[in-house]
């Protein structure tokens, strides 16, 4: 498909332009698209199964565009003519395509436990059990946990079958660990070993059990011990023998910030223009629910503990706040946050807005004056963040947004403990192809309205 995208287009515009070899120069395109994504491993199962193949395309296909252009200045030909350009974009496209529908096959697949890879997980019980609980969390990765060889007296919780336990002492015979973990992965039928290191699995003893199992045709994995740190964040490195992982700091300050807080204005401005029109039929519907003001004001807290004015349509009675504190004990959250599915302060027309999230178009206006994003966590209350521990403040390391990962993974259903995971997720890795991301699915979330109440 590759070699067809690039082939075609290209020698129909070079044909069509009256390029001299018009053959030759196609052929060269052709081959040059899938070499070059064999070079950048764009063609690799890890490319395709966790979604970054679409960035790798991209890029390629400016090497691509570099190296053709190299090679006509190379071979005297002249400068590249504006079509040659138009020609190439086909070879974008349509691989971006395919990666794209080659990853979702792929998801739906494993929700449906297929295309799986059979794990056996070697560590402490603890380190055994976390494993377990964090790849159960999402069902977008292809492992599948078929047993645990633990190390040491601790007790696997996790309910993952046990099947022999490893000796916290390195043995004086290392084959004795490759004996027990190979037989282990034979009679549960894995592939895959993840181990988990500690002070009982010292690298010298992981190194000997890599033997055995390259040897008995087996796949190690080592696990880190870092969690929701994105891939393209991460590097690996060598210095005297040494592996090192390379974790770069998030995005949050210089050309990107920058580059966001354009976008945000001028996003929110553009939003501003063209729901104009709903914006006004919203602002004559509100008073049908209840009498009272059209907008309701309240005070929530941005990015560094700076509070500011958010604004909505109003979707509950007037004196909502005064009656929240009778509603304490009917709170179905179990965190910090209030929530109610049939809270009694909400008006009818307030159901509706808050169904499809309308209630919240007027904080366009408070992306418009810099006090949140188009993207972000959830922007929190006061009271709410009075009680946040060192690790929910770092939510507040970003702006609030009027859409995010809360947003798009089910808002209200998800407990407190999702949500400051998402949010802390989307902190460190915040970047602005994730920030588009989002926003495309902000608007299948708002018509499912799934978890809005």
């Amino acid at each position: 498909m590759d070699f067809l995208a690039a082939a075609l287009p290209v020698t129909a515009t070079i044909v069509e332009v009256h390029e001299p070899h018009p053959l030759r120069l196609a052929a060269v395109a052709a081959l040059l698209w899938p070499l070059i994504g064999v070079v950048s491993k764009r063609y690799t199962p890890l490319a395709w199964g966790d979604g970054g193949g679409l960035r790798a395309v991209i890029r390629d296909w400016f090497v691509l565009v570099g190296a053709l252009a190299t090679l006509r200045v190379v071979c005297g030909l002249g400068s590249v003519p504006a079509e040659a350009f138009t020609a190439l974009i086909p070879a974008l496209v349509l691989t971006a395509v395919c990666q794209t529908m080659i990853h979702r096959h792929l998801l739906a697949a494993r929700r449906d436990a297929r295309a799986l890879r059979h794990v056996l997980v070697v560590g402490e019980a603890s380190a055994l059990d976390a494993v377990v609980e964090q790849l159960a969390q999402r069902t977008d990765h292809e492992y599948v946990i078929v047993g645990a060889c633990p190390v040491g007296e601790g007790e696997v919780r996790s309910g993952v079958p046990v099947c022999v336990q490893l000796p916290c002492e390195v043995p004086e015979t290392p084959e004795t660990d490759a004996a027990a973990v190979l037989g282990a992965a034979d009679d549960l039928g894995a592939d895959l070993v993840f181990v988990a290191p500690s002070p009982y699995m010292s690298g010298e003893r992981i190194r000997r059990l890599s033997w055995a199992l390259y040897d008995g045709g087996r796949s190690l994995m080592v696990l880190p011990g870092i969690t929701d740190v994105a891939r393209r964040r991460v590097r690996l490195t060598s210095a005297a023998g040494l592996t090192l992982l390379h974790i770069a700091p998030p995005l949050q300050r210089g050309a990107h910030t920058l580059t966001k807080a354009v976008v945000d204005r001028v996003g929110a401005l553009t939003l501003i223009v063209l729901l104009s029109p709903l914006l006004l039929l919203l602002a004559l519907a509100v008073p049908f629910g209840s009498p009272g003001p059209v907008l309701y004001r309240q005070t929530r807290v941005g990015r560094n503990l700076a509070p500011f004015a958010m604004w909505k349509f109003r979707t509950m009675v007037v004196d909502a706040d005064r009656l929240k504190i009778g509603l304490q004990a009917e709170n179905e959250n179990d965190g910090h946050m209030f929530k109610m599915r049939r809270d009694p302060r909400v008006t009818p027309v307030g159901r509706i807005l808050r169904r499809y999230s309308l209630d919240e178009l007027p904080q366009l206006f408070n992306i418009l004056f810099g006090h949140m994003s188009l993207v972000g966590p959830r922007p929190p209350l006061p009271e709410e963040v009075a009680k946040y521990n060192g690790i929910e403040m770092r939510r507040l390391h970003v702006k609030p947004g009027l859409t995010g990962l809360w947003q798009v993974s089910g808002r209200s259903d998800l407990s407190w403990r999702e949500t400051v995971a998402l949010d802390l997720r989307y902190v460190d890795n915040w970047s602005l192809s994730g920030d588009l991301s989002v926003m495309a699915r902000t608007l299948r979330a708002v018509v499912d309205g799934q978890g809005a109440y």
